[in-house]
């Protein structure tokens, strides 16, 4: 009996040991990728800014920071973790700092307003009736409010302010003379491809923190084989010394 123990605790602690290759492999592997994402970061140079209370500042004031992580946090509903936000590394290599970044963008864009040239004059059926109305608003330019996007109008030649009033790329009316080529100005190519980008550095430096928490399982894993391997060995010795016969 003490021998299959002593056996079986071999084989435990083997494994246990595999175990911990893996978890020195699966760190390697780590630390290769957070040096990838860390070089990739400090060649694009892209930094957070900071007041000399270490608070975030966008613009100049707290208040436009706090408005970003009031949309990343509430709105956006990501787990913000104020460690990932470090004055002393303004460097954007955290998943945190990612994220925040986009919803910088995001937020610019979503209470932005862009101007709109026509050319031609351009009639809008608001109310879908198939016809203008003969008292439809005449529009020479200037402020145009998207609330009224529901009424006939007829929009003159001239530079159009369109304000983008906290909607998304599918919150535009694409068909409306104002209203289409607003949406493309504000979610333009440049901005959609700097959220996909900033998505998956987030997503990067999430998977190599889920990566590092693999590490420590297998570590703990790999040190629990060990342990109970060495407590069958030491249980098979003892064993072996109760089936021994009493000296005469």
């Amino acid at each position: 009996m003490g021998s299959r123990l002593k056996i079986i605790g071999v084989v435990l602690i083997i494994v246990g040991i595999v175990a911990w290759g893996a978890a020195a492999y699966a760190y390697t592997r780590y630390q290769g990728g957070q040096a990838a994402l860390d070089g990739f970061s400090e060649a694009q140079d892209v930094n957070l800014t900071y007041n000399e209370d270490g608070n975030l500042i966008d613009r100049g004031t707290e208040e436009g920071a706090n408005a970003i992580l009031a949309l990343l946090g509430e709105t956006w509903d990501w787990p913000i973790v104020d460690s990932e936000l470090n004055p002393k590394d303004t460097v954007v290599n955290t998943a945190t700092e990612y994220m925040y970044q986009m919803a910088t963008i995001g937020y610019h864009t979503l209470t932005g307003t862009q101007n709109v040239v026509l050319t031609d004059t351009a009639e809008w059926d608001g109310d879908g009736d198939g016809e203008i109305a003969s008292d439809a608003r005449q529009y020479y330019g200037g402020e145009w409010d998207p609330a009224t996007i529901g009424e006939d109008a007829v929009f003159n030649p001239g530079t159009y302010e369109v304000p983008v009033a906290g909607r998304y790329y599918e919150g535009f009316n694409r068909l409306h003379p104002l209203d289409g080529p607003a949406r493309g100005l504000a979610w333009n190519g440049t901005v959609l491809g700097l959220f996909a980008q900033l998505g998956v550095g987030a997503t990067t430096h999430t998977a190599l923190q889920m990566a590092l928490g693999i590490v420590g399982v297998t570590l703990l894993m790999g040190l629990g084989f060990v342990v109970s391997g060495a407590g069958l060995i030491w249980a098979g010795m003892a064993k072996r010394k109760e089936d021994e016969p009493a000296a005469s």
